[in-house]
């Protein structure tokens, strides 16, 4: 490995130690969306110490690092901070035993399932090795720590504050996430990557009656039935089977007792699709099913049909993704790979989006890869490897921490290295 990335990543050995003492730290406090003190606080303090010029707050808990060193291209790298409401399961001696209170009132345990403590972790060793390294390189690198991935407002949050008048305009934005891959793995996907979700609630209405006298309601609870089997076809019967795209029903809830019918029911759902045309058609799907099951019913009052919550598809830049894939290509050799679609969703790209501003977003490992390995012979891997949102998700120390410093200071010097 020669060049600039040799010269910045040189710095590692020497910053690995606090890294790692970092990753465990946040581990060990993480920090549910819009409540990202404490983590905000250790980015904006270590930019601060790097050097960078900070401007913390935005969008709540966001934080905006910029690292100017000369005339060149800008590059933004974005981390996500928050911690999701999960009771960890890991039994690391590191492992959160947070708690904080719910809106309803009642604890709610908090973990850094999904890895975004891996991310923060990278993104301050990668903003410490950039300006350790100010003659390795020449442009602007922006460090942006973002709240609330998990919620799906936490860049809309910070476009809504400024973000586009608070860091200058750049030139590319680059994203990382950890992922149930052997530690040490890094993948890359022009295109599609992660899905769009769309989260509904629909609500169906009858109308009440004594158990056993149906012939004097219009029983909901047998309409969200027909429903929910329905919408089964929409993907089987509706999509071409080479257009990926699922339909999760995940909560229906009706009635008090057995021997009442109610007058209403209420399902909840969650959509995944990768491109907008087939958004569009799936989502218009499931209004015509329900609106036709409740016709045929002879229901007494229309559906309700409300988004609960919306993620945009990652549809990755492909010159920004092949100019980044042959970097990790040269510097990782073979443990650069082309990763598969994502079922899983983000906010991340509404980021670039309002600057209008190119893109690509890639994966890393995280789990052991001895473990991996025995579980890819044994083809145990859905069984043994857990995943992101896990009580037991958790990714190796090292090589992991490396391999995303590593990812985000190649990727960002094949714009700024000199």
């Amino acid at each position: 490995m020669h060049g600039p990335a040799h010269t910045v990543l040189s710095g590692l050995d020497g910053i690995r130690s606090g890294l790692e003492d970092l990753y465990k730290d946040l581990h060990q406090h993480p920090e549910l969306g819009l409540r990202e003190d404490r983590t905000a606080k250790k980015a904006a303090d270590a930019l601060r110490e790097s050097g960078f010029e900070v401007t913390e707050g935005v969008g709540g808990t966001g934080v905006i690092g910029v690292l100017a060193n000369g005339d060149g291209p800008v590059v933004m790298a974005r981390a996500d901070m928050d911690a999701l409401p999960v009771r960890e399961q890991t039994g690391l001696p590191y492992a959160s035993s947070v708690s904080v209170t719910g809106p309803d009132g009642a604890e709610q345990p908090v973990m850094h399932a999904c890895g975004h403590d891996v991310h923060v972790t990278s993104l301050v060793g990668c903003a410490r090795l950039m300006a350790r390294a100010k003659d390795a390189w020449r442009g602007t690198f922006v460090a942006l720590f973002q709240p609330s991935e998990e919620n799906g407002d936490g860049a809309e949050a910070m476009i809504g504050d400024g973000l586009t008048e608070k860091a200058p305009r750049p030139d590319v934005v680059l994203a990382q996430h950890v992922l149930p891959y052997p530690a040490g793995y890094v993948g890359t996907r022009p295109g599609p990557f992660l899905s769009a979700a769309d989260s509904l609630r629909v609500t169906v209405h009858g109308r009440g009656a004594h158990g056993s006298m149906p012939q004097s309601a219009v029983d909901p609870v047998v309409m969200a039935a027909m429903i929910v089997v329905r919408l089964q076809t929409v993907v089987s019967r509706e999509l071409a089977a080479t257009t990926p795209a699922v339909v999760t029903i995940g909560s229906i809830h009706a009635g008090s007792g057995p021997n009442v019918i109610p007058d209403s029911a209420v399902i909840q759902l969650n959509v995944r699709t990768y491109d907008d045309a087939t958004r569009a058609r799936v989502l218009r799907a499931i209004e015509r099913i329900v609106r036709a099951e409740c016709d045929a019913s002879g229901a007494p009052k229309a559906p309700e049909i409300e988004k609960i919550s919306s993620f945009p598809p990652t549809v990755n830049d492909e010159d920004t993704t092949r100019r980044v894939a042959e970097a990790f290509a040269a510097h990782f050799g073979d443990d650069a790979h082309t990763i598969d679609l994502q079922t899983a969703s983000e906010d991340m790209s509404e980021l670039p989006q309002a600057f209008g501003a190119p893109f690509t977003y890639w994966g890393i490992g995280g789990i052991d890869p001895e473990v991996y390995a025995r579980a890819v012979e044994h083809g145990t891997v859905a069984q043994d490897i857990p995943v992101n949102h896990s009580p037991a998700f958790a990714p190796v120390v090292q090589p992991t921490l490396d391999t995303g410093v590593s990812a985000m200071t190649v990727a960002a010097l094949a714009w700024l290295g000199t």
